[in-house]
């Protein structure tokens, strides 16, 4: 995973391996990196989110959006540590993961970084609000 790993995010990664939801909310250890997996509940970690450094959500398919609704949780209950992508992620939905609020990310294979930027860098303006807080053409628009 470090040959894949993936950040946009200007400080250090967070290095402690990341525990199960299970484990976390069992309250038998100072994590603070946690691994949600598919069909885990987000919702669980909002009374800890100041606690964690590193939420790692499990992508198991590319087909499985269930990550994106995790992160989307996460971001809008003030969750401002790394949030990280892991597990069958592919280069053309990175930026929609982003919007998501993911900033980092660990890939199953690896990505080529000229392919990575030129997917983020491919459209100038969004159509909704998001985690990312880019604003609306609409809003650029009519101010």
């Amino acid at each position: 995973m470090a040959d894949t790993l993936l950040r946009l995010r200007d400080d250090e990664p967070h290095e402690e391996p990341a525990i199960t939801l299970d484990a976390f909310l069992a309250g038998q250890t100072n994590a603070t990196a946690v691994r949600l997996e598919a069909g885990d509940d987000a919702r669980a970690l909002i009374p800890a989110l100041g606690r964690l450094a590193l939420i790692e959500v499990s992508f198991p398919s590319f087909r499985d959006g269930r990550g994106y609704s995790a992160a989307r949780i996460l971001r809008a209950a003030g969750y401002a540590g790394e949030l990280r992508a892991a597990g069958d992620v592919l280069v053309d939905q990175i930026a929609f993961m982003r919007r998501c609020g993911f900033d980092s990310f660990a890939p199953e294979s690896p990505i080529d970084p000229a392919v990575l930027e030129a997917t983020l860098a491919r459209y100038a303006h969004v159509y909704q609000g998001a985690a990312d807080g880019r604003a609306p053409v609409w809003k650029l628009r009519h101010g």
